[in-house]
């Protein structure tokens, strides 16, 4: 039996939540209540009851002018709820917007608005906010600004830091490549996805700016005379504490309430939306001379040397040469680390920075990628080429429905209308074998099953005519019923389209049942190329080894499951030999000169001195 969902517990449902949520309604009780009721009691003035003591007709006792305590507490609750909600607006619009520029900003100029943020964080925020608030001029307005000020390099540094944590999801990049607009970008696809963790914060700056102000008014800095704060009340009874200490025991005590409520309700909201057990809170690189050899007969896609290094020495792709043709699907399989998802990435022209990239032929649809000026090479990729990625819920953005990320492809790449491109999301669910397709575009993506999300992102790459879809392991996150299902759809998707498809997958069994041809990778080189169906004839000793460690039905389960030793080296630790050589059975003293992949018989090749 499936086990539902278990949700985060609302913040509302811990007794600190729920304590601190009953002060706060108190409070914009009292300001919404206090001066119509006790307006009166506290401006009027008794100049026979001067600093006197608590009684029973003034609980707390009267000030200098003999004006009843209490009642200037409760009126004051108004202005001070009312300037700290501002100055936290300040802050909170203020440091959001200092946060998102470096998004908007070229790289440069974003760097330097990110240092001048950090050195604002540094700064005391107290001393920050007196220095604005002198500025600004004394008095309440300044106060405000000063502390509004304060908040926002801390709102800054958040917005800046979620920012740059989802920039590298693929719906990100999904929309970058569509040449969406970068204040679209993250107006629709980032703001969204950050506003929770901004929102939580902002319920804890409350009892901040709360504090802040008050600290401000104590001082002398803040709400002048004759209006009046809990700071300011502070400010007129303490020169008379040691005679009339009550005095400072209504304001004190409402500062100190009010600004322990708003942080607590922050803490509530934050460890609820964390949930139970977690804590709250292009450049080229020189290639061999570009061939002018004419495009390949039927292909979509044809790489030749395909590289890609890192600065340090980091190069996870040397020399990959593949060819798609119209209606095949080629298997890119290997190990984790071998290099096949930044071969796809290069492919689809989305390493990311600093990556380089270079090769002697990179043709899609017989066009030569590198001749392409930037807006023709993106409106090429954007409409001959869908990709796949691993994961679905970070292909998808989680703050749209599904049918408004589908759409947005149609709208923005072919001009559809908006009807049109919803249309063509319904036909292009229904086409992947999605139930209900007209329902699913309402949907948000948390509402579908994982086979659906990635059933929903293939879709969304046929929203187009592409010729090539390139699948970066479409499969590993789901149970093998579903990844049937996904299998199948493929199938039909290029049967279908007569596209031609890059599956890329650590499985060989899954790649070679359905996959046309297989390339072999192996430290960031193509080691085997053979049909799917000559599979058990393979020759390189790294791909028998993937075979051989695969179960089946005559695999003696009394026996440890066979495994190949050692570890494949990473992409800044590959020597002049073999990579494969030091776990390889058939390791000579040859091997120490890296074999070139070279053909032993009708669409197969492989790089092995030393293949049977």
């Amino acid at each position: 039996m499936r086990r539902p969902l278990r949700h985060p517990a609302g913040p509302l449902r811990n007794p600190t939540g729920l304590l601190s949520a009953a002060l706060i309604a108190v409070l914009v009780l009292l300001a919404l209540v206090g001066p119509p009721l006790w307006g009166g009691s506290a401006a009027r003035v008794d100049p026979g009851r001067i600093n006197q003591g608590a009684s029973a007709a003034h609980l707390l006792g009267t000030d200098a002018l003999g004006r009843d305590l209490l009642a200037r507490t409760l009126v004051a609750t108004r202005l001070t709820l009312g300037l700290a909600l501002l100055a936290t607006a300040i802050g909170t619009v203020g440091g959001v917007l200092l946060g998102a520029l470096p998004a908007l900003l070229p790289r440069g100029t974003g760097r330097a608005v990110v240092a001048a943020v950090d050195i604002l964080v540094a700064f005391p925020a107290l001393l920050l906010a007196m220095f604005t608030a002198v500025v600004a001029g004394l008095g309440a307005q300044g106060a405000v600004l000063g502390i509004g000020v304060a908040l926002a390099p801390t709102f800054a540094r958040l917005t800046h830091t979620l920012t740059a944590s989802i920039a590298g999801a693929d719906y990100i990049a999904a929309a970058r490549m569509l040449r969406v607009p970068r204040h679209r970008v993250l107006v629709r696809h980032i703001l969204p996805n950050i506003a929770e963790p901004l929102i939580l914060n902002t319920a804890q700056s409350m009892g901040t700016a709360l504090l802040g102000l008050s600290a401000m008014s104590f001082l002398g800095m803040g709400v002048q005379a004759p209006s009046y704060d809990w700071g300011r009340l502070l400010n007129e009874a303490f020169g008379h504490v040691y005679v009339t200490p009550s005095a400072v025991v209504a304001p004190a005590t409402a500062v100190a309430l009010a600004g322990l409520a708003f942080m607590l309700l922050g803490d509530a909201f934050a460890k609820a939306a964390a949930g139970p057990g977690t804590p709250a809170g292009r450049t080229t690189v020189p290639a061999t001379a570009p061939a002018q050899a004419p495009p390949a007969p039927g292909a979509v896609l044809e790489v030749r040397d395909l590289t890609v290094a890192f600065p340090g020495g980091v190069t996870p792709v040397r020399q990959v040469s593949l060819t798609v043709r119209e209606g095949e699907i080629v298997g890119l399989v290997g190990e984790s680390g071998s290099g096949k998802s930044m071969t796809a990435a290069a492919i689809g022209q989305i390493v990311p920075h600093p990556g380089l990239v270079g090769s002697a032929r990179t043709r899609l649809c017989g066009v030569e990628l590198d001749g392409l000026k930037g807006a023709e090479r993106r409106k090429l990729l954007g409409s001959s080429l869908a990709m796949v990625f691993q994961d679905p819920t970070s292909s998808l953005n989680p703050a749209l429905r599904v049918g408004g990320q589908l759409a947005e492809v149609a709208t923005l790449h072919d001009g559809a209308t908006r009807a049109e491109a919803r249309a063509r999301a319904v036909e292009r669910l229904g086409r992947v074998h999605i139930k209900e397709p007209a329902r699913v575009v309402r949907q948000y993506p948390h509402e579908l099953s994982g086979g659906m999300r990635q059933r929903a992102v293939i879709a969304m790459g046929l929203m187009g005519a592409p010729r090539l879809i390139i699948a970066d392991e479409p499969t590993t996150a789901l149970d093998v019923t579903v990844q049937r299902e996904v299998i199948r759809v493929l199938r039909e998707v290029v049967d279908d389209t007569r596209a031609g498809a890059l599956f890329i997958s650590h499985d060989i069994a899954v790649v070679s049942e359905l996959c046309d041809r297989i390339a072999v990778m192996y430290a960031g080189r193509v080691v085997e190329e053979l049909p799917a169906d000559a599979l058990r004839a393979a020759r390189h000793p790294y791909t028998r080894a993937l075979i051989g460690s695969l179960p089946d039905m005559d695999t003696d389960r009394s026996r440890p499951l066979t495994t190949i030793p050692g570890r494949q080296p990473s992409p800044g630790d590959v020597g002049a030999g073999c990579a494969f050589a030091d776990r390889c059975a058939l390791a000579t003293p040859r091997c120490t000169t890296r074999p070139e992949l070279r053909t032993t018989g009708t669409g197969h090749a492989v790089a092995c001195w030393e293949a049977p």
